[in-house]
């Protein structure tokens, strides 16, 4: 059970980034086996990995389209 009035200083203890845009976003796709596994190789770098080869193929695609 919750303490009522909740706690005063949740602040001190929110999720903080260093990044310039905070990640507030989610995306699921769906992927291979194979793309799965290689995926899961890189370990914790996955998720940067992911969120790098989106950006990079959506800045190759403005280009294209400019």
């Amino acid at each position: 059970m919750a303490r009522k009035g909740g706690n005063p200083d949740i602040k001190d203890h929110g999720f903080t980034t260093d990044r310039e845009q905070p990640l507030s976003e989610q995306l699921n796709i769906r992927i291979t086996k194979e793309a799965s596994d290689r995926l899961k190789q890189l370990g914790d770098e996955k998720a940067e990995f992911c969120r790098d080869a989106i950006n990079k193929a959506l800045d190759e695609r403005d280009r294209q389209n400019q």
